[in-house]
């Protein structure tokens, strides 16, 4: 069959011709537990196509898409990219400011969003001059709007639009840990990149796997998890529209039984102190990753002992869409990121832009060809952020002497003690290494002299007593990272401010 360059022509219609039209491509987790085979998604996403020429949106603007991870959000995603429409996943988590902010900058014509989250979003949507169309899914229609089933009702299969493959296919708003979030375009061709290197050539996806994202499709981490790898593959992918919590995850696991599971960092620490206390379910897992912050190393090796099963840890961004530096099956270095993924590179440089080499620390820049086509009405971000074929990350990384490479922080939040490079994720994995502590953050505060030094803020793992940890604390960090890089204050909280992606927000801490 000839190949368009519109994505959805890979990713949902060949397999139709390739015999997996009655494969289940979806299937929500708990509920009814609905189900979508391939050939419903074909047939589904060509409805919605339709659908959207019939309202009126046409080729190149922009549909809005505050859904859960139902079954809606693959046919809405793929309807709208054979259309030649923009869908924009939307976070589910944020408030109703943060809407108002992103509906009004990116001129969405519609907006598709689940019951469930239609009051938070309703004053943004009324108050968004640029909005022509309200959807949706579930629940009560609201006045002015228009219901998912009637918006799709009578719309006849159209065919996939033939695109570039630089055209824009959709966009995604980066999750905004140190702001306001900014939109990302990406292009047709960039997802089938992240599903030819990472998908194909690190977590090795195979048509038999059942994969499990606990980090939602609206992040790009778990867009390429949920959907793009499982359909490069004609895999299944579960669906799961609730709040991941250790509990919810291992119930998940234990009646789907998905072979693969994509977590964060966050979750992973979570889990492993429950299963501390609660056995572990029963699923054939083969393959577990993790992204969106760096994995602390004890984490690893004990989410190991218990499932027999390595995290592959690795980096990613909304920039470069999926995981360009990651660890790899038989080749885990847990503490590490490990190397570049076949098909990106990567360097770190100085602040004058010269190469750093082993041993030494700069931010880490990548070049591959998933690379985001810019930032929507951020010209000046943009010029910074993409130099030609390199896109900077913003991390701070370490390279060692076999060339992996090891987390040092966020560039704004590295700090100097004493002239010498301070890597807050370094005081933290120390930190999380004692039996008592759950998470933690570190940041530079002062001190009476106008010094900058590590500030420690920690979740104790329950019943935990503080009681003397705090000096217990200190001299676990001199012991193992060295004794200049000590907390000299710890601060002890019942949780971390965090992006709805696993992100710890440290910018907040400082307020603290």
């Amino acid at each position: 069959m000839s190949m368009s360059a519109n994505a959805a022509t890979y990713f949902v219609d060949r397999h139709m011709a390739e015999g997996r039209g009655a494969k289940t491509a979806f299937r929500e987790a708990g509920g009814d537990k609905r189900s979508i085979t391939y050939g419903e998604l074909a047939e589904g996403s060509a409805r919605v196509a339709t659908a959207l020429g019939r309202a009126g949106i046409r080729r190149e603007e922009r549909a809005a898409m505050l859904v859960l991870d139902q079954i809606e959000f693959p046919l809405l995603f793929w309807g709208a990219v054979k259309a030649g429409v923009v869908p924009i996943p939307l976070n589910t988590l944020l408030a109703t400011s943060v809407y108002d902010v992103i509906l009004k900058d990116s001129r969405a014509s519609i907006l598709f969003v689940s019951a469930e989250l239609w009051p938070v979003v309703e004053e943004a949507a009324r108050a968004a001059a640029d909005l022509r169309h309200i959807v949706v899914i579930g629940g009560n229609t609201p006045e002015g709007a228009e219901s998912f089933a009637a918006f799709i009702d009578g719309a006849e299969p159209s065919e996939t639009l033939s695109t570039h493959i630089d055209d824009t296919a959709f966009w995604l708003y980066s999750s905004g840990s140190t702001g306001q979030p900014k939109g990302v375009k990406h292009v047709h061709g960039s997802l089938k990149a992240t599903s030819d290197t990472y998908g194909a050539q690190v977590l090795g996806i195979q048509e038999d796997d059942v994969i499990f994202s606990a980090a939602k499709l609206f992040f790009a981490y778990g867009l390429g998890n949920g959907m793009t790898f499982p359909l490069s593959a004609g895999a299944t992918s579960i669906l799961f529209n609730g709040r991941p919590t250790p509990g919810s995850v291992s119930e998940v696991l234990e009646t789907e039984k998905p072979t693969i599971f994509c977590g964060v960092p966050t979750l992973y620490a979570a889990t492993v102190h429950h299963y501390e206390r609660n056995p572990k379910p029963d699923a054939p897992l083969r393959r577990c990753i993790s992204a969106g912050e760096a994995l602390p190393e004890e984490v690893g090796k004990k989410w190991q002992q218990i499932w027999g099963v390595d995290i592959l840890d690795g980096v990613g961004s909304t920039e470069m869409l999926h995981i360009f530096l990651s660890n790899v099956p038989g080749d885990v270095v847990y503490g590490t990121s490990g190397k570049p993924v076949p098909g990106y590179e990567v360097r770190l440089v100085d602040e004058d832009g010269n190469d750093v080499g082993p041993g030494g620390i700069g931010e880490l820049l990548v070049r591959g060809a998933s690379a985001a086509d810019g930032y929507w009405n951020r010209r000046d971000k943009s010029r910074t952020t993409f130099e030609g074929e390199w896109t900077r990350t913003g991390d701070k990384y370490e390279m060692t002497q076999d060339e992996r490479f090891v987390y040092c922080g966020r560039t704004d939040d590295m700090f100097k003690v004493s002239g010498i490079w301070v890597s807050p994720f370094e005081v933290e994995q120390a930190l999380i290494g004692h039996e008592a502590v759950l998470e933690a953050a570190v940041i530079a505060a002062r001190d009476e002299e106008g010094l900058e030094k590590p500030k420690a803020v920690i979740v104790l793992k329950d019943g935990a007593a503080r009681e003397g940890l705090e000096a217990e604390l200190k001299d676990f960090v001199k012991n193992r990272v060295g004794k200049w890089k000590y907390p000299r204050w710890i601060q002890f909280a019942d949780d971390l401010p965090k992006t709805a992606t696993g992100k710890i927000q440290r910018f907040k801490l400082r307020d603290m």
